[in-house]
């Protein structure tokens, strides 16, 4: 049984959308991120954080979303990797097929997965296959993980839409990066988070700021770059089943 290895999710706590990422170093080489359901609402998101992700952006979570779905008794759950992707580099931009990319779900509010989504990869560029298994029960919970062999399987071509309407459907592929962020000033806020080398290290220090530029003139600099994204949309009682409607929900890619 194939295993991989990702650092443990932190307990679910907060809101709407949390992000955080946890580099569990080269032997691990896994991130992992938390988003939770609750009273407080606390929002954040996480693009290249880390040398290491900036060198390999397939393993870099972006950003976590729970979203409600097309109807009042369907959920979306998404996940989003390797942004920035150039407008040059998405005819070929495809999944690592070497990695387990996971959606975890806590509703019994212990901040330790009760279902999990496991999704991998097979082939290369846009004639990669992705296959989706879950809601289930993980085998383990925390940092141990082995590819769950029963429950339902989604599988099929990147970048369509795959499954039922009714049951659970998912779309992996591109898609434009929905966060917004001005990267230019964000570096003249805070001068040491720019890199010391490539096209981002060439953004003038001058002037330098202590706020973000006000709504109407601030600059998105991931407009038209995009993202690769995993959409999973099912019925919300496959995720609430044998718990409560208060979900905890984060993702983790392991090697």
């Amino acid at each position: 049984m194939q295993s991989f290895s990702t650092p443990r999710a932190p307990r679910a706590r907060g809101s709407s959308r949390v992000s955080r990422s946890l580099f569990a170093g080269s032997v691990l080489s896994a991130v992992g991120f938390a988003l939770a359901t609750a009273v407080s609402v606390s929002r954040a998101s996480d693009h290249q954080d880390t040398p290491e992700v900036e060198l390999s952006p397939r393993m870099d979570i972006n950003d976590v979303y729970v979203f409600p779905g097309s109807s009042a008794d369907r959920t979306a759950l998404v996940l989003t990797t390797s942004s920035p992707i150039t407008p040059g580099q998405s005819a070929t931009a495809a999944f690592d097929p070497n990695l387990l990319y996971q959606v975890k779900v806590d509703n019994t509010g212990d901040g330790l997965e009760d279902r999990v989504f496991q999704v991998t990869f097979d082939g290369a560029g846009t004639n990669q296959r992705v296959s989706v298994r879950g809601p289930v029960r993980p085998n383990e919970t925390g940092m141990a993980n082995t590819l769950v062999t029963s429950g339902p399987v989604v599988s099929g071509n990147i970048n369509a839409t795959l499954g039922s309407a009714t049951g659970t459907q998912v779309f992996a592929g591109l898609r434009d990066d929905p966060f917004f962020i001005d990267l230019e000033q964000f570096f003249r806020i805070i001068p040491d988070r720019k890199p010391a080398t490539g096209a981002l290290s060439q953004i003038p220090d001058t002037p330098t700021a202590s706020a973000f530029r006000p709504a109407g003139t601030a600059v998105d600099f991931l407009r038209g770059l995009n993202t690769l994204a995993l959409v999973i949309e099912l019925p919300t009682n496959q995720l609430t089943a044998g718990g409560t409607p208060k979900l905890g929900v984060w993702a983790t890619i392991s090697r």
